[in-house]
């Protein structure tokens, strides 16, 4: 997808009076336009890495070629990769705390026909009471439902991979002192806390 194409979504999602609907469209569109980008950056430093990798075999006659591929594959289009990267930060982060209330004004139904979800994982998700967006589409993943899902460590769908950029980004510039402690007692790792108990009246 060329720039020229994003700024076209975008100023449709930014137009005055624009429908909740378009607006998770557009986004959706741009982020997954953005991580087909990244990915196949992604996919050229790793085949110039290949390329590295088999030039081993004949060290120590190969060592300077080696070090010009490794490092011709980390500053490769890597003002495109960390704009672009950093794009869909953006757009993830919107996507989290969805100040715009796209959810809301959706409703659940008409927001997870937008996000594919099948009615199977919808059902799921309502039970386990993911009906936000950041719910649905990061915390339980349930963005186009019915594909068949990569088992690598970042993939899902488009808004997936932005709110996944946007986690990211918040773990990286976030002071360390203001970051939870996940080994806490009722965090993720920690250890479980009792339940908390209450007298009922007869």
């Amino acid at each position: 997808m060329t720039p020229s194409l994003i700024t076209r979504l975008c100023n449709i999602a930014l137009k005055p009076g624009v429908s909740a609907a378009t607006q998770l469209i557009t986004t959706r569109r741009i982020c997954r336009a953005i991580a087909e980008q990244l990915d196949a950056i992604r996919s050229e430093r790793r085949t110039l890495r290949r390329q590295a990798g088999k030039l081993k075999a004949f060290l120590p006659f190969t060592r300077q070629a080696i070090a010009d591929l490794e490092q011709q594959a980390r500053e490769h289009q890597e003002g495109i990769r960390s704009g672009a990267w950093g794009a869909l930060a953006g757009f993830g982060q919107s996507l989290m705390f969805d100040h715009e209330g796209l959810a809301q004004s959706l409703g659940f139904d008409r927001m997870c026909d937008l996000l594919g979800v099948n009615p199977v994982h919808r059902q799921q998700a309502g039970a386990d009471g993911d009906t936000s967006l950041r719910g649905v589409a990061y915390l339980s993943q349930r963005e186009d439902s019915a594909d068949r899902k990569s088992d690598e460590w970042g993939a899902g769908g488009p808004l997936y991979r932005a709110c996944h950029a946007a986690m990211i980004r918040f773990i990286r510039e976030c002071p360390e002192d203001q970051l939870p402690d996940p080994f806490a007692p009722g965090a993720p790792f920690g250890p479980k806390l009792p339940p908390s108990l209450s007298i009922v009246g007869k």
